[in-house]
């Protein structure tokens, strides 16, 4: 074994082979009205961050609680880490960095979770996998499943974008529609699992989703010269990325490869921010979550209490922002930095924006900010309709053309 298991709420451990999806007393409390109890962090054995601390390179296969054979089976990263110029003058921050994870095969950040469930899923002999997903998820799960001759099921609530539903369905996996939200579709996906075996893939609920999301911070540790950034903003729903991100640094600080974690900041729709509520007001309870921004509308964070807690302890904070901001920052995304992100991932850079004045602050004009753009535009076109629109044509002459003024 690599690891071992441990309650993030009562700190109980388990020790196993098996596959474990909560604390068995944990969850016992739970009752669907506030954030979940019991969700479960992966503890890797000594041994292992040891190992990782004497090598010259690390990648994220050293901190896999299940490592791949064949990293080339399906290619997680390197994604592009971008210093976007025009923005960096704009903003007064020369050390502002995009962690681009729209580059990743599906097209967003959960690659990195689906990848990690996958290895265990082969390393247990299971052949399906289970989840639920607004989509993103889903399309990875679902292309991962492709790629290494797995079963997805998927649950999905009838009114996700379309262009992220056709992904998992041309991708091959069983695409389940349910009249419902997305928590609807969460504890539907768990009692398919209930009812007819496989592993459910489910964000947090899974542990090892928040495995295969810290990959990105152990990316980020090479790109930057084997060092951590003063701040990383990410876009915040259910939690588990945020979560991911902080257990990758984590990782690192107990190898001994970082002298200190980064602080954690959590950047949500100011019409999904039930984790922002728990983190400043002490409230776990169900949000009325109706942000445009889908991929991160959730109403009872499947992770929160987690994702509060590493926000708190990385001496981080919560940033709300509107969805009139998130969308105008993604037309800045687009029209400033070439990058063509989905809203979700564009909440991150809105927070930004609203927050640099509070980091300087807090770390100075010249501390390292990176913002995490974690899911592709071209997943969501629709989000641009009402706002962009393609200029009237022109008649086929040279007279037209004369009369240009650009």
């Amino acid at each position: 074994m690599r690891f071992k298991y441990v309650c993030s709420d009562c700190g109980r451990e388990y020790v196993t082979d098996s596959i474990m999806y909560q604390c068995p007393e944990c969850s016992k409390e739970n009752d669907g009205k506030t954030f979940p109890k019991g969700n479960l962090i992966v503890k890797l054995d000594k041994e292992v961050l040891e190992k990782a601390r004497k090598k010259d390179h690390v990648t994220p296969n050293d901190f896999y609680p299940y490592p791949s054979e064949d990293e080339t089976e399906y290619p997680i990263g390197i994604t592009p880490l971008m210093a976007p110029r025009r923005l960096q003058k704009e903003t007064g921050m020369k050390n502002l960095f995009f962690k681009l994870d729209s580059q990743l095969i599906s097209g967003s950040f959960k690659d990195r979770a689906s990848y990690e469930v996958a290895l265990q899923a082969k390393a247990l002999g299971e052949k399906k996998i289970a989840l639920a997903s607004t989509g993103n998820a889903g399309a990875a799960m679902s292309a991962v499943g492709a790629a290494m001759d797995l079963d997805i099921i998927l649950f999905v609530p009838y009114t996700a974008p379309i262009n992220k539903l056709m992904q998992s369905v041309l991708y091959g996996a069983k695409v389940i529609p349910v009249k419902g939200t997305y928590d609807d579709a969460f504890k539907l996906s768990i009692e398919y699992t209930k009812l007819h075996g496989g592993i459910n893939r489910n964000t947090a609920y899974n542990p090892m989703t928040i495995e295969g999301k810290k990959s990105i911070s152990i990316e980020l540790f090479e790109q930057l010269g084997r060092k951590a950034p003063d701040a990383v903003y990410v876009p915040v729903g259910d939690g588990c990325i945020i979560a991911g991100v902080a257990k990758g640094f984590s990782d690192l600080l107990e190898a001994g490869l970082i002298e200190k974690m980064p602080r954690m900041i959590c950047c949500q729709s100011e019409k999904s921010a039930a984790i922002s509520n728990s983190v400043e007001l002490g409230d776990y309870s169900e949000f009325d979550a109706t942000t445009r921004a889908d991929s991160i509308s959730v109403g009872l964070p499947a992770n929160g209490r987690m994702a509060g807690e590493y926000v708190k302890a990385s001496k981080g904070w919560c940033v709300r922002v509107s969805d009139e901001d998130i969308l105008s920052s993604q037309i800045d995304l687009t029209s400033k930095a070439g990058v063509l992100a989905e809203p979700a991932a564009a909440c991150a850079w809105a927070a930004f924006k609203k927050d640099k004045e509070r980091l300087k602050k807090e770390v100075g004009e010249d501390a390292l900010a990176v913002v995490l753009l974690t899911g592709s535009g071209f997943k969501d076109m629709k989000a641009f309709d009402g706002r962009v629109s393609m200029p009237p044509a022109i008649e086929n002459s040279v007279e037209e053309v004369a009369k240009l003024n650009f």
